[in-house]
């Protein structure tokens, strides 16, 4: 069966990075490259052999084209991408090593997608030949414009019986928790699937946890399934997946996941991963996923699948995930040893 396109609606912004593990004041000289949630999966996806769509609007200049070429060299549709408006959104990343954490800077304001209007995107062409839709919380959060896009494309999603997955991805420096829960509340009545911690749950949704946040992994487990449970009940979701991250250092940290279909819960196994570049590890899981769930994987397969992509994106450098549908399922599998493979 020839499966239809993924579509994936998001900013892609410059990311500036200084070399190595420098510090920002440090820093001479910053590496360019491109990134932002949704494009990061669609990469994912066109990695792993899918047809994927990346929809956006950027300006018409040279910083714009080379945004739209860092899609298109690895297979991404960028037909659908709105052309105009004053600048492209940057982002500013410094490693974290060790005990030092990560640190993000943006400068996204009054960026071509957040000054975009409902106009820009003709839904009805872009989901002709789409069989998925993709999107995060950090969308709607970039203006009250993008909020109003992402509504028009659900509805239609809806229209169409497109499969609508979201990933909460909420980002305090973007919007109150407030505004947050009072946005997504409206999209979520047309979305399948959702991606959402413990966290999200009792942050955004008010919900109350029995179970207190504590580092062990165990208890963060029940944590985990009584979040899924409660979501899955208020909002009738046909699928809430979860990424559970324990952070040791900035350098590594314990990654697995869990599945939660209404009836079962699943686990994946849990992976000890050393970190190159920890931008991108949800996006991957993600379009992993996505990729499992289209392909019609058993639930328990999918949320391997999904998580050996997560693992496997932080050892590559840069926001998206450079790997193939083979090499996931080899670590899906249970070969994990990083041995030289001729």
């Amino acid at each position: 069966m020839h499966m239809k396109k993924v579509a994936t609606f998001g900013e892609l912004m410059l990311r500036l990075t200084p070399q190595g593990y420098q510090r920002f004041v440090q820093a001479n000289s910053f590496e360019a490259s491109y990134g932002g949630v949704e494009a990061n999966v669609a990469v994912s996806l066109a990695d792993f052999g899918m047809e994927a769509k990346f929809i956006t609007k950027l300006p018409q200049h040279e910083i714009g084209q080379a945004a739209v070429n860092s899609l298109r060299q690895y297979g991404v549709d960028t037909t659908e991408i709105a052309r105009g408006g004053d600048r492209i959104g940057i982002y500013y990343l410094e490693k974290g090593a060790s005990q030092r954490p990560y640190k993000v800077i943006y400068d996204r304001t009054n960026s071509a997608i957040a000054t975009a209007s409902l106009e820009d995107f003709d839904w009805n062409r872009i989901f002709e030949d789409v069989s998925w839709f993709h999107f995060s919380g950090i969308t709607p959060a970039i203006s009250d414009n993008a909020a109003g896009i992402c509504l028009a494309a659900c509805k239609m999603a809806k229209e169409k019986g497109i499969t609508v997955s979201f990933d909460m991805n909420y980002r305090k420096n973007l919007w109150s928790i407030q505004k947050a829960k009072e946005v997504i509340e409206t999209l979520i009545p047309y979305i399948d699937i959702f991606f959402a911690n413990d966290q999200d749950a009792e942050k955004i949704f008010g919900m109350k946890l029995d179970i207190s946040d504590t580092m062990e992994s165990k208890h963060s487990y029940d944590r985990y399934k009584q979040a899924a449970q409660l979501m899955m009940k208020a909002y009738d979701f046909r699928i809430v997946a979860s990424t559970l991250r324990e952070s040791i250092s900035a350098s590594d940290n314990q990654w697995s996941a869990m599945l939660y279909d209404g009836s079962e819960y699943y686990f994946s196994r849990e992976y000890n991963v050393h970190i190159i570049d920890r931008v991108g590890g949800g996006d991957a899981f993600a379009a992993g996923l996505i990729y499992a769930l289209a392909n019609r994987l058993s639930p328990q397969e999918s949320i391997e699948f999904s998580t050996a992509a997560g693992c496997l994106k932080h050892s590559v450098e840069g926001d998206m995930n450079h790997v193939t549908a083979t090499e996931v399922q080899a670590l899906a599998a249970g070969d994990g040893s990083g041995r030289i493979q001729r």
